[in-house]
């Protein structure tokens, strides 16, 4: 019957091994999570390929946030595909100009590096979404049994998506230490516009007793350990709200 077949998730590489990835969702027909950075439509749809699955059968792109490394190659793989693009509509404004907001909002050292590098000023082609996302979204009619759910917070209209039996493919709402270089660790991303509003949207989905979370930086993470995470990161924020030193984008 439509919408029961199980959802499989497979990482897709985009940089390096999991430093950047996006994600594939096999179930009736193949969706798309994410894009990757500009220039990487072809890498993404070869190694799509290479799990078996003709690119051109893709049902969906589903866009988690507007941010470069994971918004740049959507314009593209819909030239490419046909498929259509799904994004939230707060994040309309980078997707329309093809840059995210700036400036990022680094939450820490990383932050401060990645914030300098060169990759996350370019302009990506823009697109507007043909699947404007404004609040949970089913997506049996692309045949999957999941469904977007917006998680915002890392921007304003990040989502995730989330599949029937429980795997949460969560874009950069967690991430592994070090983009990835130390793998099983959660941490969070580099940046955010609004830590605290991203750890809420983080323990809604806790809440829903994932059995993965499928990130955009590094491999999938286990639920209890992403769960003692966030407590730390309850009180780490606390702090920084007393001293006054929490940054929140406001536009």
């Amino acid at each position: 019957m439509p919408g029961t077949t199980r959802t499989q998730v497979v990482p897709i590489p985009v940089l390096g091994r999991h430093a950047v990835n996006a994600h594939l969702l096999l179930g009736r027909r193949p969706v798309l999570v994410d894009s990757g950075i500009p220039g990487s439509g072809r890498r993404v749809l070869d190694r799509i390929a290479a799990h078996g699955v003709d690119p051109a059968e893709l049902a969906l792109i589903v866009i988690t946030h507007g941010h470069i490394d994971h918004f740049g190659s959507a314009a593209e793989i819909h030239r490419l595909t046909g498929a259509p693009v799904a994004a939230h509509v707060a994040d309309l404004g980078p997707y329309r100009s093809g840059r995210a907001r700036e400036p990022y909002l680094p939450n820490g050292p990383m932050g401060r590096l990645m914030a300098r590098r060169r990759e996350l000023h370019v302009r990506a082609q823009p697109f507007e979404p043909g699947l404007p996302v404004t609040g949970e979204t089913d997506l049996a009619d692309f045949g999957l049994d999941a469904r977007i759910v917006p998680t915002p917070g890392h921007t304003a209209g990040s989502v995730s998506v989330l599949t029937g039996d429980g795997e949460l493919v969560a874009g950069d709402l967690i991430a592994n230490s070090f983009m990835g270089l130390l793998p099983g660790r959660p941490a969070n991303p580099p940046f955010h516009d609004d830590a605290r509003q991203n750890l809420a949207s983080l323990r809604r989905m806790l809440a829903l007793s994932p059995t993965r979370l499928h990130v955009g930086h590094g491999p999938a993470l286990a639920p209890e350990r992403v769960r003692r995470w966030a407590e730390r990161e309850d009180a780490r924020l606390t702090r920084l709200e007393r001293s006054g030193r929490l940054r929140t984008r406001t536009d």
